[in-house]
């Protein structure tokens, strides 16, 4: 199975297929030339996935203003982290910022913040660890 790649990457290939596919139903409103209506609804249709993926692309782009960039320890490249856990966008490395999750096993549902919460609870029982510092 291929490993999944970071994140702001994966959501860029998303907004990327969908002006593909936009460009593609447009292209199919060439077959109805001859009739104006059809070929301007084709021509619309097609313009929706262009303009949601560039919606998608400006907020990636925001997104990606506010990430955490930190240093692969695998291949020393820096690399962008959305959320807790991300995997390194050159080699495909699982990441966290999260002291407490390092040297687990990688999930990415440690970035829903309950789900985070309950594997760190459990890893502190494991552990014998009583009290947990709070998020801020």
């Amino acid at each position: 199975m291929k490993k999944k790649g970071n994140k702001i990457q994966r959501i860029r290939g998303y907004a990327l297929a969908l002006v593909f596919i936009g460009m593609g139903i447009m292209y199919l409103g060439v077959f109805f030339r001859e009739s104006p209506i059809i070929f301007s609804i084709f021509l619309i249709v097609g313009l929706l996935p262009i303009m949601l993926s560039f919606i998608i692309y400006f907020w990636v782009g925001m997104i990606s203003t506010r990430t955490v960039t930190v240093q692969c320890p695998n291949c020393e490249k820096h690399t962008k982290i959305l959320g807790h856990v991300d995997f390194c966008q050159h080699c495909k490395e699982p990441l966290t910022i999260d002291k407490e999750l390092e040297g687990q096993d990688f999930s990415l549902d440690y970035n829903v913040e309950h789900r985070r919460n309950q594997a760190i609870d459990e890893i502190n029982k494991e552990t014998g660890q009583t009290d947990r510092p709070q998020d801020k």
